[in-house]
C-alpha cells in the first residue's frame, strides 16, 4: 500500500509543471559551459502543453543550429522532469533592444549626464566601449570621424552635426564617442537619447502633466545627441516640441548632434522647417565600407576576441578574405559573422574550413533559403556520386545507393528548415524515423571517416555557393 502511494506521488511530481531554471542547469551540466553560453542560454521558455513544450529563440539560424545538434538530448533532459513531453516546438521571437530595459549606470557615471528624474527608467545610452580609439577608419567613414572629433574640440563649430548612413555603418559608434569624450573632458551637461526614447518621454510627460519639467530638462543641456531621428516621422506634436527645443539649444550655443538613415531632404513625414534646420548644419554621410576597411575590421575583431579569451583562435587568411569580400551590407553584419565563426571554433575546438564557414554564415551570404531546395541537393548529390535520381529515390538498399541517399537526407536536414515529414515526402514518402536514422548514421560515420567528411564539405560548398546554377 505504501509502495503504491509512493509511486503515485512520484508520478504526480513528474507531471507537475517543469522548472525551466532546473532544466537550464542540467543542460549546462550535460553540454558544458561553452555550448550552453554560446547557444542553449538563448532558449527561452514560452509555455508547457500536455505533451509538448514551446520554447523561443531570436533567429532562424539559432533555431536550426540547436535543432540539428542538441534538440534530441534536450528532450531527454525535459522528459526526466515530465515523462509526458514527447516533443519540443521552437518559435522565432525577435528581441529588439529598444524594448529591453537598459541597465542603470552607477552614480559616478551619472555626474555629467541629464535625466528625466522622475522617470521609472533613467536613460543614458552612452556606451563606454564605443570610443574614438576603437573606431576603425577607412575612406568611407573618415570625413564623419574627423568632423565628430572636431565637435569635441570646439562646441557649436558645426551645428548641428548631422551624420547619416545605412544600418550598421558606425553612426551610433561615433555618437557614443562624442558623448563619451565630452563627458570625460569637461563639465558639460550631455544628453544622449534615441528619437524613440525622446518620443516616449514626451508622451509620458503629457500624460503626467509635467511638460514644463520635460522642456526644462531637454533645453538645459550643453550637448544634445539624438540617434535615429527618422523615427520622429509623422509625430506632429512631438516634432513641434523638438523644433522649439532645437531652436532654444542652437540660440544658447549648445551643440546638437543627430544621426539618421538618410539625408535631411529625404526624411519622410518630417516638417520642412525641421529638415531645413538640419540641412543648415554640417551634413555628412557614411558610405558602405570598401574591401580594405572590411578586412581591417575582420582582423581587428579577431584580435580583440583573442585578447579577451585565453584560448586563441587562428582563423585562416582564406576565411578572413572570404568573409571580407562576401559580407558587404554593413559593419554590424561583418562583426556578427566573425562572432559566429569564432564561437563555432571554440565550441568544436577546431579552425573552421571554408565550406564550414559558408554553412555557418549561409543566411548572410545572399544565399536565400529559397535557393537551397531539396531538388537542388538531390541533383548535386546524384551528380557527385554518379548515380541517377531515380536510383537514389528507389527502395533499393545497395551500398552504393544507401550512402548517397543518407548523405542527401543529412544535407537536407542541416541546410534547409524543412520538417522531418516534409523531407520524408521528398524522398519517396519515407517515414520520418528513416530520416532521423539517416541523419544520425552520417553524424556517427563522420567522426571516423575523413573521406566522408571531405565529401560532405565539398557538397555543402557546391549547394550553398552554387553561383553558376550547376546541377
Amino acid at each position: 500500500m505504501n509502495n503504491n502511494n509512493l509511486s503515485k506521488n512520484s508520478e504526480n511530481i513528474l507531471q507537475e509543471k517543469i522548472n525551466w531554471k532546473e532544466i537550464q542547469s542540467r543542460m549546462k551540466s550535460n553540454f558544458g559551459n561553452d555550448i550552453f553560453e554560446s547557444w542553449l542560454r538563448k532558449l527561452n521558455f514560452v509555455e508547457e502543453f500536455k505533451n509538448y513544450i514551446l520554447l523561443s529563440v531570436s533567429t532562424r539560424f539559432i533555431r536550426d543550429w540547436i535543432t540539428s545538434r542538441y534538440l534530441d538530448e534536450i528532450l531527454k533532459i525535459i522528459k526526466e522532469y515530465n515523462k509526458n513531453i514527447n516533443r519540443i516546438e521552437l518559435k522565432i521571437i525577435e528581441i529588439k533592444d529598444d524594448f529591453i530595459e537598459e541597465k542603470k549606470f552607477s552614480l559616478k557615471n551619472k555626474e555629467n549626464v541629464s535625466f528625466i528624474k522622475d522617470s521609472f527608467l533613467q536613460y543614458n545610452r552612452i556606451d563606454q566601449n564605443k570610443k574614438f580609439d576603437n573606431f576603425i577608419l577607412g575612406s568611407s567613414n573618415r570625413l564623419a570621424f574627423e568632423a565628430s572629433k572636431k565637435v569635441t574640440e570646439n562646441l557649436s563649430h558645426y551645428n548641428p552635426l548631422y551624420i547619416y548612413g545605412g544600418v550598421g555603418m558606425g553612426k551610433t559608434h561615433l555618437l557614443n564617442a562624442i558623448g563619451f569624450c565630452l563627458k570625460n573632458k569637461n563639465k558639460n551637461k550631455i544628453m544622449f537619447i534615441s528619437a524613440e526614447r525622446f518620443m516616449y518621454q514626451f508622451v509620458k510627460s503629457i500624460k503626467s502633466n509635467e511638460m514644463v519639467k520635460f522642456k526644462d530638462y531637454f533645453r538645459n543641456t550643453d550637448v544634445l545627441i539624438i540617434d535615429d531621428i527618422q523615427f520622429m516621422n509623422g509625430k506632429e506634436a512631438m516634432q513641434e516640441e523638438f523644433f522649439h527645443t532645437f531652436n532654444a539649444l542652437i540660440e544658447k550655443g549648445s551643440q546638437v548632434v543627430i544621426s539618421a538613415d538618410r539625408a535631411p531632404n529625404k526624411l519622410s513625414r518630417i516638417q520642412e522647417r525641421i529638415k531645413s534646420r538640419f540641412s543648415g548644419g554640417l551634413v555628412i554621410d557614411i558610405q558602405k565600407p570598401d574591401l580594405d576597411l572590411r578586412l581591417k575590421i575582420v582582423k581587428n575583431k579577431i584580435e580583440e576576441l583573442n585578447i579577451l579569451n585565453s584560448n586563441k583562435i587562428n582563423i585562416s587568411e582564406e576565411v578572413q578574405n572570404f568573409i571580407s569580400s562576401e559580407i558587404k551590407a554593413s559593419i554590424r553584419e561583418l562583426v556578427g559573422a566573425i562572432n559566429r565563426v569564432v564561437s563555432f571554433s571554440r565550441i568544436y575546438n577546431k579552425n573552421p574550413n571554408l565550406p564550414e564557414v559558408k554553412t555557418i554564415l549561409k543566411d548572410l551570404l545572399n544565399l536565400s533559403e529559397n535557393n537551397v531546395t531539396i531538388d537542388l541537393i538531390q541533383s548535386l548529390v546524384c551528380k557527385f556520386f554518379k548515380i541517377s535520381k531515380n536510383e537514389m529515390l528507389s527502395s533499393r538498399r545497395s551500398r552504393y545507393l544507401v550512402r548517397p541517399r543518407q548523405t542527401a537526407i543529412y544535407l537536407t536536414k542541416i541546410l534547409t528548415s524543412k520538417s522531418l515529414p516534409e523531407i520524408g515526402r521528398e524522398f519517396s514518402n519515407r517515414d520520418h524515423t528513416t530520416i532521423i536514422h539517416s541523419v544520425k548514421t552520417i553524424e556517427r560515420l563522420k567522426k571516423n571517416d575523413s573521406e566522408l567528411c571531405n565529401n560532405i564539405d565539398i557538397l555543402k560548398n557546391k549547394i550553398l555557393y552554387n553561383k553558376n546554377n550547376e546541377i
